[in-house]
């Protein structure tokens, strides 16, 4: 198998503030790049933070100018970069809980969260999923945050032959222990890898657990988290052999 690096980036998100969180988005992306990651995949709603009161003012339409410097580093750097926010397709279109990929070629891809979390369906409209990401041999499947708690979300992922799930994710310290739980237990059922980014802090009256998360097909883990904060979870395949580890963002 080929080397590859993907990293889970464990990110404080600034409530409400689009040009803010995108300014610590490139951050991030610039410190990822130095650590040779390919793929960084950042939590749900990372780009305006877990505010479902404030997401129909914050939407997003996919293609918006205000994500080109997003696109561009991604390019610069030929990082696949996956970002969470609200997203409305159209004007008067539903609201979705968004995940949208820019790939090092400066193209954009969007995956739109397809299970609501209980409470969620007040604000937002499930959406379609979407396509998986390819790198070379491997194929990523994307989710956020609830699609997981469905079964049927990574098995259709592992049927579509993905050996990559990638989940960005708020979960709080008493969800945990069962959410990663069912995450492990995905990575040893259909020996795939499981990525998951979690927020790095508070966001819309949430403590977040941190302890972002990567398990090996097979569901050894390859490096967690120890808490919250602003860091890297890092696994870097060798030889067909995955190791870890966990490197701080500073400079924020």
């Amino acid at each position: 198998m080929t080397a590859l690096t993907i990293a889970a980036a464990q990110s404080f998100s600034l409530a409400g503030d689009l040009e803010g969180n995108i300014q610590r988005h490139l951050h991030f992306m610039r410190q990822a790049a130095g650590q040779g990651v390919e793929l960084l995949v950042f939590p749900e709603l990372s780009l305006t933070g877990y505010e479902p009161g404030l997401a129909s003012a914050l939407a997003i339409a996919p293609e918006a100018e205000v994500l080109q410097p997003l696109a561009d580093l991604a390019r610069e750097l030929r990082l696949v970069t996956v970002v969470g926010m609200p997203v409305r397709l159209s004007v008067d279109g539903p609201l979705l809980i968004g995940a949208l990929t820019f790939h090092a070629d400066g193209s954009r891809q969007l995956y739109s969260k397809q299970h609501l979390h209980a409470g969620e369906e007040r604000v937002f409209t499930p959406g379609k999923g979407g396509a998986a990401l390819t790198f070379g041999a491997d194929t990523v499947a994307l989710s956020v945050c609830a699609d997981f708690s469905h079964a049927s979300h990574a098995l259709q992922a592992a049927r579509s032959g993905a050996n990559l799930y990638a989940a960005g994710v708020l979960i709080s310290e008493n969800g945990y222990a069962p959410d990663t739980a069912l995450l492990q237990g995905y990575a040893r059922e259909h020996d795939m890898l499981v990525l998951m980014a979690n927020h790095g802090g508070a966001t819309g009256g949430w403590v977040s657990a941190g302890r972002s998360a990567i398990w090996a097909a097979g569901g050894q883990l390859i490096a967690a988290a120890a808490g919250v904060g602003d860091v890297l979870v890092i696994g870097r395949r060798r030889a067909g052999t995955w190791h870890g580890e966990v490197v701080a963002v500073e400079g924020l």
